[in-house]
């Protein structure tokens, strides 16, 4: 009687056991998420914090920002030669030229409508750290910028971020800019007052790439 008592506990333990195991909840992502989807490893490191800069950027929160817009070497043909920076404002990418039918590609955030700049120039500088000063018919539009007028110092809120590209057609400077920003929202739309804007770590990337006299070609859209 005990060993068919100890039969039938054991047997119902296993049924137990095995009811449990059906409805177990499936194993959620460790890391962060872009709506739901893990989001790679190798971005989580590409948009890293660099406490190693002047001014300390953290890391980027991608699991606010369409993994579309994340860097990424794509196929892409161009009659450009390579090393050309090319924007399509369209679609907001920027695109840095290279052998074989390949670009490395960038999201960006571009100029409202009414500020918005295109055609052939080239980069004729490029600075790490800036000062930003805005040009005198911004002031005009915007009073409260006046403190400005002789430059704002670097810093991370800096306007132009922690690397600054300067377009010049000719020996004229364009005053449009391929510039850094830790506002990440304003990537793949249109906000800012006609500069093309990058990531902090994009920039940094696409500084430590690109010589001065960088052909570059803005399209609009």
């Amino acid at each position: 009687m005990l060993n068919r008592r100890l039969f039938l506990a054991s047997a119902a333990a296993t049924l137990a056991t095995g009811c449990v195991s059906s409805r177990q909840v499936a194993p959620q992502p460790a890391g962060p998420t872009y709506q739901g989807r893990p989001i790679a490893p190798e971005y989580l490191q590409m948009y890293r914090a660099m406490p190693e800069e002047r001014f300390p950027i953290p890391a980027v929160d991608l699991s606010k920002i369409d993994p579309a817009y994340y860097r990424r070497l794509v196929d892409y043909y161009s009659p450009e030669p390579a090393g050309t920076i090319i924007v399509d404002t369209a679609n907001r990418y920027l695109y840095l030229t290279m052998e074989g039918g390949k670009a490395m590609r960038y999201g960006v955030g571009i100029g409202r409508a009414g500020f918005e700049w295109g055609g052939r120039a080239r980069i004729q500088y490029k600075r790490a750290w800036p000062t930003w000063t805005p040009p005198a018919e911004m002031i005009a539009r915007q009073p409260e910028l006046e403190e400005f007028r002789n430059g704002m110092p670097p810093a991370l809120d800096n306007p132009l971020g922690a690397r600054a590209l300067y377009i010049f057609e000719g020996r004229k400077d364009t005053l449009y800019r391929l510039h850094g920003t830790s506002e990440y929202w304003s990537i793949g739309k249109a906000v800012s007052s006609g500069c093309v804007r990058l990531l902090q770590q994009d920039i940094i990337d696409l500084y430590n790439r690109v010589p001065d006299g960088t052909p570059i070609i803005v399209r609009q859209a």
